[in-house]
This record gives C-alpha cells, structure tokens and sequence, in this order.
C-alpha cells in the first residue's frame, strides 16, 4: 500500500510539473479574456428619474426594484424632469447612466451643444409608455370656468398658468402648441414651478391651470384626475397635432378608466401624448443595457390607459440611435442561455465565447505536447542510470578497473534501480533496466 502511494504521489507531481504550464498559460489567456471584455456589469448605476410624485420618480422605483434581483443598486437621482435628464446624461463630468427622456425634448438642445465633442453620445434603449400631456384647469361651484369654456388654447390667454420646471420638457412642447394656435406666451401669465408645489398653488386658487406631460401611473395625475371641480382639457385637434409634430401621437383616454364605478372620465377623452424613453450612455456595459431592457418589457409590457399588452417597450419613436443590446432584444427577445442558467453564468458565457472558443483552439494543439511530455518525464527517472551503465561497460572495455570494482559498481546501481518508483504503466521500463544490469554482470563475470 506504502508503494503504491508513492507511485501515485509521483505521477501526480509528475503530471503537475508536466501540464502546469499548460493549466497557468489557459489561465492567463482566461485572465487576460476577462479582463478585456469585462461580462460583469457594474454594482451600481445612477438613474436620472425626475421630480418626486412623477411617473418618471415612480418608474424609477419599479427599476430600482427589478435590477436588485441582480444584485445591482440603481441610485435614483431626482430631476426637473426631460430635459435637465439629458443634460446630465450628456455631461461627461456628471456621474449619471441612465435617465428617462420624453420625445420632442431633442429640439430643445442646442445644435451646438450636440455637435460638441466633450459631449457624451447617447443611445435609446427603446420607447416605455406615453406621456399624455394634460392640461388641467379649476371650475367654479357651479361648474363653469373664470371665463369661457376652454375648448382651445388660444382661450388660455390672461391665465395663470404653470408649465412645469426649467429641466422639464413641457415648456418646449408647450411652447410648440401654442406657437401652432397662433398665441404669444406672453399673452399668459406662465409660472415655472416644480410639480409639488404647483399643484399646491392650483388647489389653493393661486393658478388657473396647469400642464403636466406624464404617464397616468404618477400620483399627482391619479390625484387631479379625481379632484372634484378641475376639468381636463381635450385636445379636438389631437390628429393635426400628431401629423404637425413626428413626436406626438394621438391617444385616448377611455371612458370610466380612472373609476369605472364614479364612470370617471364621463367619455372618451382626445390627449396628445409623446412617448417617453429609457437613454443610455454609449459606453454604458452592455450586460447592464440587456438587464433593462428586459426590466422594461416586464414594466411596461402589460395593457394600460394608452396602450394594449406587448406595444411596449418599443423600438419606435426612440429620436435617438438605438443600442445594440436593445435593437437584439427587440429582434431575437432574451439570451437564450439566461432562459436555461442563472443570469451571472449565462452571460459570463455570452459575452466570453468567442475569447473560449479562440482560447480553446489556441491550447488544443499545445495539449498535444503534454502527454509525450509526461511519458519522458516519468521514463527520465530510469533511462538517467543508463549512463552509469555504459560508464562501467566502457571502463571494462578499457580495462581502467578490476573486475571487482566493476562488479560492486553495479551492485550499487541496481542497488538504486530497486528503488525507483514509477507508476505501473512504466514498469516494463525499470524492468528493462534491470535487466541490463544483469547482462552487463554476466559479460563482466564471462
């Protein structure tokens, strides 16, 4: 048992010594692979949201939550609201990812500031969800307005009207419709107050109206939309809006959707609504563009007030180009892998298999070389006393020694063979060499 322990002890060092090399070059190459390619995305990422009570702060939780599923930490940063999003999306000193911008909002950035190379370049990740815009207004006790109906925009004029944060994307929009309705906004009494603190000052008689654009899932529209005497305007001219302005889109709003028991709206309401969009850094890791893309189809999958089940997310209307990650998603849905492993598994092996597949066939030739290798190292422990061997049969041959130093010469080194250990499959070797030293004895003795 003791030898045979021995024998295994040996043939593993040997093999050890042996493919060592071979192991640490494919660990190198492996290192090496890794390194380049980096598979695993980032533990944290900073997501540009937007006010507090906003769809865009809303959906920004709903990301928060999915990607912790992946062990990832997606730290919400508040914001105006569209425009002051991309800003910092562009802004190369600022330290945020990600961010939620509305259709429309690139017209409102300075052609020079695009064409600036300092500047970050930007990717969609698709289209999420509409973003009807609403315009909100007070009635009196006896459900009349200050003045008219407001069937128009044109009748805003002399109202107190906000239009939502300098960062937000409503002041450009609605600077389009009025621009389209023939009004000066200076004919209107224009606040810029953030979303919060604005719908204070509406319920508080302080404004007339107020214009959101945002996802029906923000709390502030849930709220106002139930309000009892705060009527929502109805775009009549949605269609000639949406064919004016590429970006918008004609939506309705169904009748009894907000409270089908108080049968709230009363109708179907017209609203024109641009699409909102999930934007990304260029150099964002595309495992981290693959995970929110899929968080966005289980977001924003499902039916809704404005869209039927699968619309979104979306490809369309994205204004922007739209990531490789994304446009794959979209075309072949998830990895197949991550359908099957675990998410840190299947996609080490999506974006490292090209590197394993050059790596492999890169060392399948060199691991030929490991089994002769092997095979010489262990025959090396016997053929090594052939020399001694020949020593002596040369020293006979010369007569530089008597018979009797020759013989107590191999005594000893048969002595020493009788002690080699290699594994069984070489034994025929060190049997080899035994014999020789008895043949090189009998021609001595003869």
């Amino acid at each position: 048992m003791r030898r045979v322990i021995r024998e295994t002890l040996i043939s593993l060092r040997e093999l050890a010594l042996t493919a060592g090399p071979f192991v640490l070059l494919a660990l190198a190459l492996l290192a090496a692979a890794y390194y380049v390619l980096d598979p695993t995305p980032p533990r944290r990422v900073v997501l540009a949201a937007g006010p507090e009570q906003s769809d865009y702060a809303e959906f920004g939780k709903r990301y928060r939550t999915e990607l912790a599923r992946y062990g990832i930490d997606v730290v919400l940063r508040g914001t105006q609201g569209s425009i002051e999003n991309r800003e910092l999306l562009r802004d190369a000193s600022q330290d945020v990812d990600l961010g939620f911008v509305d259709g429309g909002s690139s017209e409102a950035i300075s052609p020079l500031d695009e064409e600036d190379d300092d500047r970050v370049a930007l990717v969609s990740l698709g289209s999420l969800f509409h973003e009807p815009v609403w315009i909100f207004y007070r009635l009196s006790s006896a459900g009349r307005l200050p003045g008219a109906r407001l069937t128009g925009l044109a009748q805003l004029r002399g109202w107190r009207v906000n239009m939502g944060g300098t960062g937000s994307g409503v002041p450009n929009l609605m600077a389009k419709l009025l621009n389209a309705n023939r009004v000066e906004a200076s004919s209107l009494r224009i606040s810029r107050l953030a979303q919060t603190p604005a719908v204070a000052d509406f319920l508080g008689g302080r404004l007339d109206a107020l214009v959101f654009a945002s996802a029906p899932e923000s709390p502030m529209i849930q709220m106002l939309l139930r309000t009892p005497r705060v009527a929502l305007f109805e775009f009549v001219h949605a269609e000639a809006y949406a064919r004016q302005f590429p970006f918008l889109n004609r939506v309705v709003m169904p009748r009894g959707v907000v409270d089908v028991a108080r049968d709230l709206p009363p109708r179907d309401v017209t609203l024109i609504a641009p699409t909102a969009m999930l934007v990304a850094r260029e150099g964002t890791h595309p495992a981290l563009m693959q995970l929110l893309v899929q968080a966005a189809s289980r977001i924003h999958g499902g039916t809704g007030w404005f869209a039927r089940a699968g619309e979104f997310p979306s490809a369309e209307n994205t204004e922007l180009p739209i990531a490789k990650e994304a446009a794959r998603f979209y075309k072949s849905g998830p990895p197949l892998l991550q359908q099957y492993l675990p998410f840190w598994l299947a996609n080490l092996i999506d974006r490292m298999w090209v590197a394993l597949v050059s790596i492999i066939a890169i060392l399948i030739p060199l691991s030929r070389v490991v089994p002769p290798l092997y095979a010489f190292r262990i025959r090396s422990r016997i053929f090594r006393w052939y020399r001694h061997l020949r020593d002596i049969e040369d020293r006979l041959a010369e007569h530089a020694a008597t018979h009797a130093e020759l013989l107590g010469e191999l005594d000893r080194l048969e002595s020493k063979a009788e002690r080699i250990v290699v594994p069984l499959a070489y034994t025929d070797e060190l049997y080899a060499l035994r014999s020789h030293i008895q043949l090189v004895r009998e021609r001595i003795r003869s």
